[in-house]
């Protein structure tokens, strides 16, 4: 027989109730802040490499662009100073010959150089025109016409055919004549200095100096001007007979356009320019004279201008022609205003060197 006591259940010891489930939406938010961490961290790597590549690229870029505009800039600018170059060379007095020819894209710089070297051609063939008609006129009055003047007029004088009356003016057409020649002379070295080629044949300016002070020995007692030569060796090269023609101009400009006990000294040598590579060879010719005033100096140099105070033989053109001499050697000339009156003219031309030239 059981026991009752058995078949009865527990009932001290209560049974543990079983939770219930979490919903799946219920996960924990640690996982989920992970996920967005980490796809916020990608998206800022990206993001970042993104914006230092596009930086890295646009300096180049940059770079690029401010090279290539560099290298334009100075392409134009190079053909630029080629002009400018050019157009220094030709007011300082260099050949009308050159020619820029520019080469490269037909741009603005491009048809700038055409433009110049087109009114160069314009320019080139209007002076060797004025050139020309300058010698041939020259010559044409110079022989026979002024000739056959003087010897029509010497001739009776000679041979004593003229009436006592007539005398002085015959004498006076003479005088007349003689400067008629004087100028006309003048002309045609004032046009062959200036479109003659060189003769590339040594030559010293002191030499030059000598003979221009014999040539003008009379006709300085004459004005009662004193004379006086220092000529050192001052070797050059270019035609012979154009550099003496500058040294008895500068000579005689001096004489004709002093005062009666006056002065004029002739020098040659050579000197050193500052800057310069080479030294150069010179021919100065310190004067007496009138009072000239420095604004008024330029003026010497162009044709027919005699100062302020004209007086005297000369035709006018004399330091013209230095001028135009000097220039064609690739030379300098200044003019100089004394504080007493008178001038100081100096041509520097370059030295020559060598063995020739030592």
């Amino acid at each position: 027989m059981l026991d009752a006591s058995v078949l009865e259940p527990a009932t001290s010891a209560p049974l543990p109730t079983p939770e219930p489930l979490q919903p799946e939406s219920s996960l924990p938010a640690m996982e989920t802040t992970s996920a967005a961490e980490a796809f916020a961290d990608f998206q800022d790597r990206v993001l970042s490499e993104l914006l230092l590549r596009s930086s890295l690229l646009l300096a180049a870029l940059t770079a690029l662009a401010a090279l290539l505009a560099w290298w334009a800039a100075r392409r134009s600018l190079h053909r630029l100073t080629q002009v400018t170059a050019a157009a220094q060379r030709i007011g300082a007095g260099s050949t009308l010959e050159e020619r820029l020819a520019l080469t490269g894209p037909h741009d603005e710089v491009r048809e700038l150089g055409d433009t110049f070297d087109a009114m160069l051609d314009r320019l080139d063939r209007s002076f060797t025109a004025q050139r020309q008609f300058t010698a041939h006129a020259s010559h044409e009055l110079r022989t026979p016409p002024l000739t056959v003047q003087r010897t029509a007029l010497e001739i009776p004088l000679a041979q004593g055919r003229v009436p006592d009356g007539l005398e002085p003016a015959l004498h006076r057409a003479l005088e007349a004549n003689a400067r008629t020649e004087q100028l006309v002379g003048a002309l045609l070295t004032l046009a062959r200095s200036e479109s003659e080629e060189l003769a590339a044949q040594p030559f010293d300016l002191a030499d030059a100096a000598v003979g221009a002070t014999d040539d003008l020995a009379e006709e300085a007692r004459t004005a009662g001007v004193r004379v006086t030569v220092r000529a050192e060796a001052a070797p050059v090269t270019g035609g012979p007979a154009l550099l003496r023609q500058t040294v008895l101009n500068l000579l005689a400009n001096a004489v004709r356009h002093n005062h009666p006990g006056g002065s004029a000294t002739i020098t040659t040598g050579t000197a050193t320019v500052p800057g310069a590579a080479l030294p150069v060879a010179f021919a100065e010719v310190v004067s007496t004279g009138p009072v000239l005033d420095p604004a008024e100096v330029p003026a010497l140099f162009e044709p027919f201008r005699r100062g302020p105070h004209p007086h005297g033989r000369g035709s006018g053109l004399g330091l013209a022609v230095v001028r135009a001499i000097t220039l064609n050697h690739h030379g300098t000339v200044t003019a100089t205003p004394r504080p007493g009156g008178g001038l100081t003219v100096r041509v520097e031309l370059p030295c020559r060197t060598g063995p020739e030239g030592s």
